[in-house]
């Protein structure tokens, strides 16, 4: 089963579990109904920031989503951690945590030069977020505030609020995304 199949299943049985419609998820997420059909049908490849939509409104991080999706064990070896492109920005997320759910889910981006992806602030609103830059620039865009991240530089975010991630330069950012439930 391809990735966007999996998706689909996990985002219609989350839903299911609970207890929303359609109309319910779309009211919550600002998403039309008809993408979420056709999310759930696997017949859309959504974006990062429409699953950063449904998996806030659905009580799950991004990860948690995307690795309900891929499945999950105790070894989480580099050669078969999960990757997925995100067909907007081409930002590469690569799930680096054995499993999901856990108390702390890592998970590592490689962003192409000149890139940008934004979130809604209830994509965050029961996780506590860390950014560390491994390699390359990153700006993030936090509500109104910018803050410029250099490689070994790491920042906690705060309060829930609409934020991109930015890569300014011309080469690829790479960095390590912590994230734990408040």
């Amino acid at each position: 089963m391809d990735l966007t199949t999996s998706l689909a299943a996990v985002v219609r049985e989350r839903r299911w579990e609970r207890d929303l419609t359609v109309r319910a998820l779309a009211d919550r997420t600002g998403v039309s109904r008809a993408m979420i059909a056709k999310v759930e049908a696997g017949e859309a490849q959504p974006t990062a920031a429409l699953l950063g939509r449904l998996s806030g409104a659905l009580g799950l991080s991004l990860s948690q989503l995307v690795a309900r999706a891929e499945g999950d064990g105790r070894v989480s070896r580099r050669a078969e951690q999960p990757t997925w492109t995100d067909p907007t920005s081409g930002y590469v997320r690569r799930a680096v945590s054995p499993r999901a759910g856990g108390d702390l889910e890592l998970v590592e981006v490689t962003m192409p030069p000149r890139a940008e992806a934004g979130f809604a602030a209830d994509t965050y609103t029961f996780l506590r977020h860390r950014i560390w830059v491994l390699e390359g620039v990153l700006e993030f865009v936090e509500g109104t505030t910018v803050h410029r991240l250099e490689a070994g530089d790491c920042l906690e975010l705060g309060p829930p609020v609409d934020c991109v991630y930015r890569n300014p330069d011309d080469g690829p950012v790479r960095y390590l995304v912590a994230v734990t439930r408040r």
